[in-house]
């Protein structure tokens, strides 16, 4: 305001705008220091419960994971292992989950794709299914339902029923992952994750590497080369100990088909190998558990372990 505009106001006004001025100034003098030196006039600190950090975190680059996949993947030409296994459809899409009885199961796998699983009903101990894959096509056996299945080892056409589409090739590569070929390019990162226990109410810290083998967008189609990359497989490496705890496995418009979880590993006379795998179709909406309670690797299977005769007057269906 100009002087002469200050000169025509009351001499009331004039004092009271002086008082303004004055206040405005000893609050500057008063708040600078309290943000300049962070002492709290303007501050209040709440206390959180501190995480736990891991004791151990081991490193690795990408090839030396690479390696241990490859290595741990060759050094299993078969197995056999007595499992339990717990059957669920359904997610938020479809409104409701379905869970199936728990099923004992007899598991064979032989190199490069051969499968045999028998499953038996509960208390009765009677065939629920029987299924025999050679590594090209397999025959399944549900006596239950005087019916059988005959189809490829890998999906060409998706089917309705969702558990119609865990193929042997699907079952063969969750069980053991598949080492990374020479071919294969792969990138390593790092994630760290906090996770509260529902018990015990505290926070843990849990750090892992993800090594993801990518290809070019539309590989294996005939187009030109793509800049653009996409994930082939993702598989989750716990750094206390370096060992596979997750697989991604990804379509060709980059979302996860197959999620498989692995649990704590756990000995099997000279064998450590994961207590549980968890195999996902989140696409799908299902999900397979496999509780191991016997294993035993590399012995002698014959070709006879995987071959199943399908009883005369069996309903047959055809999968592609």
């Amino acid at each position: 305001m100009a002087e002469q505009e200050r000169l025509l106001l009351p001499d009331s006004e004039r004092a009271r705008r002086r008082l303004r001025i004055r206040l405005e100034r000893w609050a500057g003098l008063f708040v600078l220091p309290c943000l300049i030196g962070l002492n709290g006039c303007l501050s209040h600190t709440r206390k959180l419960q501190a995480v736990k950090a891991p004791s151990v975190v081991l490193t690795a680059d990408a090839s030396q994971l690479a390696a241990g996949v490859s290595k741990a993947y060759d050094a299993v030409q078969s197995l056999s292992a007595t499992v339990d296994l717990q059957a669920s459809v359904g997610g938020t899409h479809k409104g409701a989950i379905t869970n199936y009885t728990s099923l004992r199961a007899y598991v064979l796998m032989r190199k490069p794709q051969m499968l045999r699983v028998l499953g038996l009903l509960p208390v009765l101990r009677t065939q629920a299914f029987n299924l025999a894959s050679n590594g090209d096509t397999f025959k399944l056996l549900i006596p239950p339902q005087n019916k059988a299945i005959e189809g490829k080892n890998s999906v060409t056409t998706k089917e309705s029923n969702p558990l119609l589409n865990l193929r042997p090739a699907l079952f063969f590569n969750s069980m053991l992952i598949p080492g990374i070929g020479p071919e294969d390019d792969f990138i390593l990162t790092t994630d760290n994750n906090v996770s509260q226990d529902p018990k015990t109410k505290r926070w843990t810290e849990e750090r892992d590497y993800l090594l993801s083998i990518v290809q070019p967008k539309g590989a294996g189609k005939g187009a030109a080369p793509s800049h653009e990359l996409i994930p082939k497989r993702v598989i989750r490496f716990n750094r206390e100990n370096l060992q596979p705890i997750e697989q991604d496995t990804y379509d060709e418009n980059g979302n996860i088909e197959t999620q498989t979880l692995y649990g704590p590993l756990q000995t099997f006379g000279a064998v450590k190998f994961p207590g549980t795998v968890t195999i996902k179709r989140p696409l799908e909406e299902y999900q397979i558990m496999l509780t191991v309670q016997k294993l035993i690797l590399n012995q002698p299977l014959p070709d006879s372990q995987f071959e199943l005769e399908i009883p005369e007057g069996v309903k047959i269906q055809q999968l592609q």
